[in-house]
């Protein structure tokens, strides 16, 4: 029993081993650092209808990101105290990587508001009165965990989610069209397609349609198994049903709201966000100002209309993560050195919020 419980105890260690060596490595520690900010930034909705839990990323080997969820039972016992998201090494710098780390955002948001349950409860009410889709609706349910964290990434980065997730699941035919009854991922070729559509109801513009006509164009659905394409068919139906079910669900814990209405959708606007970037064109400073999810989408943004190169991309990014790491640990700072200090006062006579601003100046880049 002694062994079981230290081979428990040196698992659960295993667990933030890489979180906390991963801090300590040159750029890398930084940028995991300006994540956590950004993925703080993606569980925040515009009322409090939970207490959020901190978040921090690593990252690790492999395509695909993942999470441990806080208040999740660790291997020694007890509670999880954070979220855990592990970021593949591939996604840095870009903004594909806020596709990957919001969508793991998605799941503790879900777990968080009770969304799986409560929207597969009204999606087999749905079954129940459409019996012609209800093979459809019965692979929605199974697949509807996986969905809703792509609907919180889309719902946060727009457009970079969509061209994110076609980034992960760029792969030879047989895994685009695979259809797997124990794999709780949707068949990356209809998975794709529900999140255009997703984003096609959030954010109306060209740019989903032409995103959908390319991914047909990668993968055009010809020589398939016939059973498999009467599924994708089906499937391809409802997904405009689904996708409005999704962002007008009023779960419990929203008192009333749909998701629609919490999620800080008008900022995000194609509009907003092309004229954001405008301006940071002209006042590069006032790019640092941004809360990390506007900053991400507006960059994303700019790569979907081709105003921003993937290595203006890369270097942008990385500038606004050291940015952000930057301004979380002097603010903690701050709060350590004081106990108690309130925004805007003063430290050894420099204004705290002054001295951050003057940190941003230098460390301001010219997106042109």
């Amino acid at each position: 029993m002694l062994r079981l419980r230290f081979n428990a105890v040196l698992t659960q260690f295993d667990l933030f081993e890489n979180v906390i060596t991963q801090r300590s490595e040159s750029h890398t520690g930084v940028w995991l650092s300006g994540l956590d900010v950004a993925s703080a930034d993606a569980l925040h909705l515009t009322h409090k209808f939970f207490d959020a839990p901190p978040i921090i990323c690593y990252l690790d080997r492999g395509s695909g990101a993942a999470i441990r969820r806080a208040r999740t039972r660790l291997p020694g016992g007890g509670a999880n105290p954070v979220a855990i998201i592990r970021v593949p090494r591939e996604r840095m710098v870009g903004s594909g990587i806020a596709s990957s780390v919001f969508h793991e955002v998605g799941h503790q948001a879900a777990a968080l508001l009770g969304l799986v349950e409560s929207l597969r409860s009204e999606m087999r009410e749905v079954a129940r009165t459409n019996p012609h889709d209800v093979e459809a609706w019965a692979l929605w349910d199974r697949w509807i965990s996986e969905i809703v964290a792509d609907f919180w990434s889309v719902a946060r980065v727009g457009v970079a989610a969509t061209m994110g997730l076609m980034g992960v699941v760029s792969l030879p035919r047989a895994f685009v069209f695979r259809l797997d009854a124990r794999d709780p991922h949707p068949v990356p070729w209809i998975r794709v397609k529900l999140s255009a559509a997703m984003g096609r109801e959030f954010y109306p513009m060209e740019i989903w349609d032409q995103l959908v006509g390319l991914w047909n164009s990668y993968y055009p659905p010809k020589g398939l198994d016939p059973e498999l394409s009467r599924i994708l068919a089906v499937l391809e139906r409802t997904i405009p049903a689904l996708a409005a079910l999704l962002i007008h669900h009023r779960p419990a814990a929203l008192r009333g709201h749909s998701l629609l209405e919490v999620l800080d959708l008008p900022e995000l606007s194609p509009e907003s966000l092309r004229a954001h970037l405008q301006h940071w064109r002209k006042e590069p400073k006032e790019m640092y100002n941004a809360r990390p999810i506007l900053a991400f989408a507006t960059i994303g943004q700019g790569r979907a209309d081709g105003n921003i190169t993937p290595e203006e991309e890369s270097i942008v990014l990385a500038k606004l993560l050291t940015h952000w790491a930057l301004t979380s640990t002097l603010e903690a700072a701050s709060l350590c050195g004081s106990g108690d200090l309130q925004s805007g006062e003063n430290i050894g006579g420099v204004d705290r919020n002054e001295s951050i601003s003057n940190t941003t100046r230098r460390a301001s880049w010219q997106i042109q």
